[in-house]
Order: C-alpha cells, then sequence, then structure tokens
C-alpha cells in the first residue's frame, strides 16, 4: 500500500489530510493549533532540513511527497524538492496562484521588511496580517503609530500595539467591524491568495485603503504542481484509485 507525506500548515492542507488513510502522515511545523480529528497519521516538528527530511521519507517509505504549505514558506518548499532529489520520490505541490488588484485598488507591492518599513511612513494606523514576523519590530514602533497585528498566537504587545491571535476563515461582516473599530489608514498583507483571508481586502477597497503587500518568494518546480486543492485531490486518486474513496 502506497505512503504519502504530506507537508502542510493551511486550510487546504488540513482538508486534504481529512481524507487520507492511516497509513499516510501529515506534517506541521508546529505553530497554531494541532488537529486532533486526523485518520491520517500526526507528526509535530522540524526533520532538520533537506537532508533529514530525505532520511524520514526513506524510513518510513514514503511513496509520495505533498507540499500544500503556506505561498510564502519558501524554505520548506525548497526543502522538499531537494528531499524528493535525493530520494527519488515525485513531489507534488499546491500552488496557489496569489489574489489580484481590482478596480479601485491601491495595492503596492514590497519586497522585504525595509521596504515595507519605508512605505509605512506615512501612516498612524496600521493593521499586519503577515503572520508573526511583525512581533520582532515592536520595540521599534516609529513615533506617532499604533500597530494591531493578527497572528495564529496571541501575544501581551505593548503600550503602542495591539495583537489579536486569530485563525481565518474570516467573516466579512466581523472584518468590516474591526477595521471601523480600529481605524486603520492602511493594511498589510501577505498575497497567499486563501478564499479564508480574502474579505480583509474587500474591506479595504470599500474603504479606500492602501494595501501593502509583501512579495511572493520563488518556489522550486516540482514534479507536478496544481492551483487547487481540488485538483490535486482528484490526481492522489488517480495515484492510487484502489485506496482512496
Amino acid at each position: 500500500m502506497s505512503r504519502i507525506l504530506l507537508l502542510g500548515g493551511v486550510g487546504d492542507a488540513l482538508n486534504i489530510a481529512r481524507r487520507l488513510g492511516p497509513q499516510d502522515i501529515y506534517s506541521l511545523a508546529g505553530l497554531g493549533k494541532q488537529p486532533s480529528d486526523l485518520p491520517c497519521q500526526l507528526r509535530v516538528g522540524g526533520f532538520g532540513g533537506a537532508e533529514g527530511l530525505a532520511a524520514f521519507m526513506a524510513s518510513e517509505g514514503i511513496d509520495l511527497l505533498l507540499d500544500i504549505t503556506h505561498p510564502y514558506a519558501a524554505q520548506i518548499s525548497a526543502n522538499a524538492a531537494r528531499a524528493a532529489e535525493l530520494t527519488g520520490v515525485p513531489c507534488w505541490a499546491l500552488r496557489r496562484p496569489g489574489w489580484q488588484a481590482g478596480f479601485g485598488d491601491d495595492w503596492r507591492e514590497v519586497s522585504d521588511w525595509g521596504e515595507l518599513s519605508a512605505a509605512l511612513a506615512p501612516f498612524k494606523q496600521p493593521f499586519f496580517t503577515l503572520g508573526r514576523e511583525p512581533l520582532e519590530h515592536l520595540q521599534s514602533i516609529p513615533d506617532g503609530q499604533f500597530w494591531v497585528l493578527r497572528s495564529l498566537d496571541g501575544h501581551p504587545g505593548n503600550d503602542r500595539a495591539r495583537v489579536i491571535g486569530a485563525r481565518g476563515p474570516f467573516d466579512l461582516e466581523d472584518e468590516r467591524a474591526l477595521f471601523a473599530a480600529g481605524q486603520f489608514d492602511v493594511l498589510i498583507s501577505k498575497n497567499s491568495g486563501s478564499t479564508a483571508t480574502e474579505p480583509k481586502l474587500q474591506v479595504a477597497r470599500e474603504l479606500g485603503l492602501p494595501v501593502l503587500l509583501l512579495a511572493r518568494p520563488l518556489l522550486p518546480v516540482v514534479e507536478r504542481e496544481f492551483v487547487s486543492a481540488d485538483s490535486l485531490w482528484q490526481a492522489l486518486q488517480d495515484f492510487r484509485p484502489t485506496e482512496i474513496l
């Protein structure tokens, strides 16, 4: 019976993991809530780079590696591609398309934290949805700014920053209420392309707020790439049709 190792951490990965078999493994880095209702095995923690991942795959008899990590998890994706080369095991990846600006959107792409900091200078009430990275900069918030950050885990923040611990999907009306209460004047986001977190962009559009988007990293080419979880799942059924219902 073939065995799948799924590298995850986003909602699409969890949806696939919930349809795998008891011989398969769902691997998480360890951040955020760990699911307890999976039919497959759950592994939490790193592997020790590409070589460590390859050794794990060989020891566990993995026949297919799935990379369904966040589009910005560039190092994990690079390790997955390299481990697949080292073991000769095929690697399939979900490469979800990014969001596209629409009529009336004021989107500005920034390449890194330095460029983002410069672009933030004119604003007073930024709303960060970049995950944990802004937490490293709470002690260097410019005078005149008050930050609101949203990440998977809560954090005490400080007298010039509030941190919201929350996991999507986020409701449009709740996002509207959050923006109104926070009186944000700019939204900062990764271009994840996820429908679960897209409502914030609609609210920014409605309010005429600029959006600073962190540019996507380049990801390695693997054996097969999919733009949706549904197309990946269909390919899995073809991969082992007698084993997946």
